[in-house]
């Protein structure tokens, strides 16, 4: 590991343990090094307030003059709700700037370099790159097509199941899965199922952890179903949203909204369009949503190529049976040469079940 990756690294370190805070800002560390030692870090905590650059100048004080300065992002160059750190790092004096990634906002991208390399900076770009765009896929994917990073979760038993034949559920994984399952929450801007699994359930779609984000509470449904006494809808924990269609039940609408619901017609069918909804949440400034829905609402956003990521817990049981459902079913494809890949597949053990986590790669049609 060279000095530049090093410091680099605990640069990402820290920008990553603010992942939940900063939306719809990316996640960004900074480290100024002088003479071999560490003056100032800095990380982006969030929006509206200062960047990481900021605080590791602060930190360094008159230590910046002639010292390096890591950062995971591109340094901005407008002037937003903070000034631009690519200006404030010139009037501090620093003489190396090494950046991970560039903005991959096609608008602004490489116009913080180009402040600095007019004020005579040297810089370096590029130093764990691949790490620093991973670290913001969500920011990524919304800052250039402005619609979510959608992230799709499911528990299953080692036989692929979601529920037994007789619809019991509770509970296919362990305690410390269903613990990170609240830490996937709290990294997400909102959270979708369909109302099915309201009626059946009263699911919440809370944060269950310390000083943890509930996110906004998407529920797809086509007729207004959702009772008025349920948790989403009484509980005020936070915002509930409902994707409806013109089928709705007009009372209900009226009934939902006095209750402080949020309700969105989409669609021309009697089902509610995925891709109407991931196109008004991006509107609503939604950057990330994580999809809890049973198998046909999983089939419906892939269906549409709109999941990005997978997130499966795959707990050490078999049940069988014909008729319990798996994770993901609608149509299905026909030939095994359709079948969606999965890439950069890792697999972690959280508890005693596993936990596997990749991205869907689509085949051309």
């Amino acid at each position: 590991m060279t000095n530049h990756e090093f410091y680099m690294r605990l640069a990402l370190h820290n920008a990553m343990a603010m992942k939940g805070q900063t939306d719809p800002n990316p996640l960004v560390g900074s480290v100024i090094v002088n003479d071999n030692r560490i003056v100032g870090v800095g990380v982006h905590m969030k929006a509206g307030e200062p960047h990481a650059e900021i605080h590791a100048i602060r930190m360094a004080g008159e230590h910046t003059r002639g010292a390096t300065i890591y950062v995971t992002l591109e340094p901005c160059s407008h002037h937003g709700r903070t000034g631009p750190c690519a200006v404030a790092i010139v009037e501090a004096g620093i003489r190396r700037v090494v950046i991970a990634a560039l903005d991959p906002n096609p608008l602004v991208s490489g116009r913080g370099v180009s402040i600095l390399r007019e004020a005579g900076i040297e810089v370096i770009v590029g130093v764990l790159e691949d790490e620093s765009r991973k670290m913001n896929e969500v920011f990524n994917k919304f800052i250039v097509h402005r619609i979510p990073f959608v992230t799709l979760k499911s528990a299953v038993t080692m036989d692929g199941k979601t529920a037994s034949y007789a619809s019991d559920s509770k509970w296919i994984t362990s305690d410390a899965a269903r613990e990170d399952v609240h830490l996937l929450r709290n990294q997400n801007v909102a959270i979708l199922v369909g109302v099915t699994t309201i009626v059946k359930d009263d699911a919440q779609l809370t944060t269950r952890l310390p000083n943890g984000r509930n996110p906004v509470r998407i529920v797809l449904d086509s007729t207004l179903r959702l009772p008025l006494d349920a948790k989403v809808v009484t509980d005020g924990e936070a915002p509930t949203w409902v994707f409806t269609t013109p089928s709705y039940d007009r009372d209900k609408k009226e009934a939902l909204e006095s209750a402080g619901v949020t309700v969105f017609v989409t669609g021309r069918s009697g089902r509610v369009d995925p891709a109407e909804v991931v196109r008004v949440l991006g509107e609503q400034m939604i950057s990330s949503l994580l999809i809890e829905g049973g198998s046909e609402i999983n089939a419906s956003f892939f269906e549409r190529r709109l999941v990005d990521k997978l997130v499966i817990y795959m707990a050490p049981k078999l049940i069988g049976g014909r008729d319990a459902p798996s994770f993901l079913e609608g149509t299905g494809m026909e030939k095994m040469n359709d079948a969606v890949d999965v890439s950069d597949l890792s697999i972690e053990t959280v508890g005693r079940d596993f936990k596997f986590t990749g991205y869907p790669v689509y085949r051309n049609r």
